[in-house]
């Protein structure tokens, strides 16, 4: 099996989630499961049915969980220079706009462009890699091309 690359910010975040999936969510469907049984029929029981049905989603989600933390390779971003790689936090201008942008490239398990995490998989992420303070790159999105000017490489 692939090793998944994530940051120790992610790995920690999934083993939160996993513990509290494990701790708080499935004992508490497995009370809502049982209260629902007592209220007769399980045909037509849309208590029962909704809580089996989050039952099997937590599950599923624990084992996705588990899965990427065995395989996971965390990387110290603080431990690295140079380049734009795997951890780095990238302050880029878009070439159209003048708008200022600052993305750290992180695992996919960690992914949240919200917050400015970028998926190392992503085309802009993938453009980015290797690239140096003061480069230019141009990116294929489904919106069209866009060109950005990398302003500032940071590892922390």
């Amino acid at each position: 099996m692939e090793k998944i690359p994530m940051t120790r910010a992610g790995h920690i975040a999934l083993e939160t989630e996993l513990k509290h999936l494990k701790t708080t969510e499935r004992p508490a469907i497995i009370k809502a499961i049982a209260e629902a049984r007592e209220h007769g029929d399980l045909s037509e029981n849309a208590e029962y049915h909704s809580a089996k049905e989050k039952q099997s989603f937590i599950e599923g989600r624990v084992k996705e969980l588990e899965g990427a933390i065995s395989l996971a390779d965390v990387i110290d971003p603080s431990k690295m220079s140079g380049s734009i790689k795997f951890g780095a936090k990238v302050t880029l201008v878009d070439e159209d706009t003048d708008e200022e942008k600052t993305y750290q490239i992180v695992g996919e398990y960690e992914a949240n462009i919200e917050k400015g995490l970028l998926n190392i998989k992503s085309p802009i992420a993938r453009a980015l890699i290797g690239k140096e303070e003061g480069d230019s790159v141009t990116v294929r999105t489904p919106g069209g091309e866009r060109s950005y000017e990398v302003l500032k490489i940071i590892y922390a």
